[in-house]
């Protein structure tokens, strides 16, 4: 993968995280439905839970690259479960923390699988050329604290000069906002914009949203 992308044309990175670095453990989102239903008392079939919390998961994602903005973690917890016919007025913020730690050791269990070929090889080469790497991630169900803790148990938050997540921002791809936000935590502030490559698997938040802010952008397509 990684030679499709010229590293010497180019003097920063910006990495899209799910779908071009990782996907999720193939057992993982299984779990998490069953997590979320005994958690919650949820009372209906276990098939129910998991289609309530992929349209959800689903439709959110798409009203965070639509409106730009970010979707919290919670209220898409809030939305699963009243249509699940759960009673959401029982609950408060210490319910869905206490869920989201669970969730969260869940997530560091069944850790997500790195895709992209040599990346540890990959970022060496690109550091040892002094050039830098951030990380530009939408998230949803998994926040940008649980990515950093990630990426520091893979050895490689070591590459990465800066994270910026959609949680953590309250905006997302392709908001040109987000892209704003990686200019302005670069630390070669002379570095022009077409010097700085985003690289990402979605064709509208990754590529045309880069491409609009003015970035260079590279289009990943794994054979997943």
């Amino acid at each position: 993968m990684k030679t499709d992308i010229d590293i010497h044309r180019h003097d920063h990175f910006s990495f899209d995280l799910w779908l071009t670095l990782i996907k999720s453990h193939p057992e993982f989102k299984t779990k998490r439905v069953e997590l979320f239903s005994s958690f919650f008392n949820v009372d209906k079939p276990i098939e129910e839970v998991a289609k309530a919390v992929k349209y959800y998961d689903d439709l959110c994602n798409t009203i965070n690259e639509v409106i730009g903005g970010n979707v919290d973690t919670f209220e898409i917890y809030l939305l699963i479960l009243n249509s699940l016919n759960v009673d959401i007025k029982q609950l408060n913020q210490d319910n869905f923390k206490e869920f989201y730690q669970k969730s969260e050791d869940l997530f560091l269990e069944y850790k997500p699988v790195v895709i992209f070929n040599e990346l540890h090889n990959f970022f060496d080469e690109i550091k040892n050329q002094g050039k830098t790497i951030n990380i530009l991630s939408n998230t949803g169900f998994i926040k940008g604290k649980t990515m950093r803790k990630f990426l520091i148990n893979e050895n490689l938050d070591q590459y990465i000069d800066f994270h910026i997540y959609s949680d953590e921002i309250k905006c997302s791809k392709p908001n040109p906002l987000v892209f704003q936000e990686v200019k302005n935590q670069i630390r070669n502030q002379e570095i022009q914009m077409d010097q700085i490559l985003h690289i990402g698997d979605n064709p509208i938040a990754d590529y045309k949203g880069a491409k609009d802010f003015g970035f260079s952008a590279h289009l990943l397509k794994h054979q997943i």
